[in-house]
């Protein structure tokens, strides 16, 4: 067992969490040091955005105009009504799927006057999309951040919902290119964006052009909706200060999710399984992007200090590279009816992982060749059957790198709400936006909501894995327990022994003595801070 040690404030940590948190406190914005800093509040406050041209519907566009020249939109273009943060606060993916029909509504009819085709074909499809939507757990992360910080006012509260809509806007771009990309056919349990061009033109050409241009359609449609995003952001009317600090921020968040997506390509086509490289990834694709980001933004927006601000932003990394790492579990352990999407697409895509690349450390570490060829022969593999799934898990399992991913997790998250303790009030918003967080990397949970069964181990850099004991459990959506026992001496690989083969529909229980992992898999120093 370790040592505990208890700070000034009362919190008690072991030396292992202690290093994590002295990584994490090298997390800073960017911008730190730039200028580019939220203003205080009262600042924000006195600054009043001029108000800006009257807005002229296009033909056939659903707005109304009404006598007066308005449009029966209130401050910052929102529906009438929004404006009340206590109306939003009851139901925040309501209130953006509000602003998000509105605001759909009229970039639809914009695009019917350019060309009902295109209007039909395209534009309506990025709509549709975007109003299924999922969560919207970006924008009610923005929201519960502005509401945490004391951000009550019309022109924030309006800016939160604009943006908030934006950043849907944004995931519909990620989530349709990623699509093309990896070659899915289902997302949201619904055929693709690209799979539903390809059906309506089937039989219009050969399918070798038919695909090509389904592609080209998918890539399209995500640009449609990145350009849409960036208009929401761009009409979004705010003060001088805090428009800039947005800007910045906006601009940084887009820069940062197209890098995390090209080094998870480039893994998949180099076949390099890094561990470095799969958790900065994974820092860029979800900790900056879906988390670290929707709190700076609606930090900003609320005028909160900078001490604020870098706790949020510390938190959000952990977090979000947290929700990155469970996505990664789900993909290869959660039922499709969970996800919505097939299971094993990463392993089929060959996508470098923080799962894999563990795999691949331990693999390696105790010799095990069999695990090694298993890992060779499947990444990659676009046909890879149900069977040879089976197989894939087995060795995560094996490895014990399942259990070290879900060990990370639940450190990961708490190290990142131990961020706020004394930041942000314990009551109300904040008590809502620390209940979000935690929730965030509870993935595709098994159906009666109870939390996997983890303890923390111990992490240390020298590669070697655990031993394991495989058994037949039901049900693999739910990790193995993980227990802690003395370091073992790993002057020597540790046995594996195999009771049974196991039924690969459910995950073996596993007993580690250690989790043995490299050092950049133990913080989040890796993410360029």
């Amino acid at each position: 067992m370790e040592d505990t040690f208890t700070d000034s404030a009362g919190i008690a940590s072991t030396p292992a969490a202690r290093a994590e948190d002295e990584v994490t406190n090298r997390c800073v914005l960017t911008t730190r040091g730039t200028g580019m800093r939220p203003t205080q509040a009262t600042e924000h406050q006195a600054a009043v955005p001029q108000p800006g041209p009257c807005p002229v519907p296009p033909s056939g566009s659903p707005v109304r105009v009404r006598p007066d020249g308005g449009t029966g939109e209130t401050v910052g273009g929102i529906p009438a009504g929004l404006e009340d943060a206590g109306v939003v606060d009851a139901d925040v993916p309501a209130a953006v799927g509000r602003v998000l029909d509105h605001a759909l509504a009229d970039r639809v009819a914009r695009a019917h006057a350019v060309d009902a085709l295109f209007a039909e074909e395209l534009a309506g499809a990025v709509a549709r999309f975007t109003r299924a939507g999922g969560k919207r757990t970006r924008s009610q992360l923005l929201w519960w951040t502005l509401r945490a910080c004391g951000g009550t006012d019309e022109v924030p509260v309006a800016a939160a919902l604009r943006i908030g809509a934006a950043l849907e806007l944004l995931q519909t771009c990620a989530l349709v290119h990623d699509d093309v990309m990896d070659g899915s056919a289902l997302r949201r349990g619904r055929p693709t964006l690209h799979t539903d061009l390809r059906t309506r033109y089937a039989g219009s050409a050969p399918p070798e052009r038919v695909g090509r241009f389904a592609e080209a359609g998918g890539v399209l449609a995500g640009d449609l909706a990145l350009v849409w995003s960036d208009d929401m952001v761009a009409e979004t009317p705010l003060p001088c200060p805090t428009g800039a600090v947005v800007r910045r921020l906006w601009s940084d968040l887009r820069t940062e999710m197209v890098a995390g997506q090209y080094l998870d390509v480039q893994g998949q086509i180099t076949g390099s399984y890094s561990l470095v490289r799969a958790l900065r990834a994974a820092c860029l694709k979800s900790g900056r992007y879906s988390v670290e980001r929707p709190l700076a933004l609606g930090a900003t927006l609320a005028g909160a200090d900078d001490a604020t601000a870098h706790a949020l932003s510390c938190a959000g990394l952990a977090i979000g590279t947290a929700f990155q790492l469970r996505d990664d579990l789900d993909d290869v352990f959660a039922p499709s009816r969970r996800t919505g999407k097939p299971s094993g697409g990463d392993i089929r895509e060959g996508k470098p992982t923080c799962l894999v690349a563990v795999a691949h450390v331990r693999a390696e570490a105790r010799g095990d060749r069999l695990a090694l060829a298993v890992l060779r022969r499947s990444l990659g593999d676009a046909r890879l059957t149900e069977a040879g799934l089976d197989r894939v898990r087995d060795v995560l399992i094996r490895t014990g790198a399942r259990a070290a991913v879900e060990s990370r997790i639940d450190r990961l998250v708490a190290q990142g709400l131990r961020r706020l303790d004394g930041v942000l009030p314990e009551h109300g918003a904040g008590h809502r936006l620390r209940r979000l967080l935690a929730s965030v990397t509870d993935g595709a949970a098994p159906d009666d909501g109870s939390p996997p069964p983890t303890t923390d181990t111990v992490v240390t850099d020298d590669g070697s894995s655990p031993p394991a004991t495989d058994t037949a459990v039901p049900d693999h959506s739910s990790p193995p327990p993980t227990t802690d026992t003395a370091a073992p001496d790993h002057s020597s690989p540790p046995p594996t022994t195999d009771t049974a083969a196991p039924d690969h529909s459910s995950p073996p229980p596993t007993t580690d003595t250690a989790v043995s992992v490299p050092l950049a898999f133990s913080g989040t120093k890796e993410c360029g801070r």
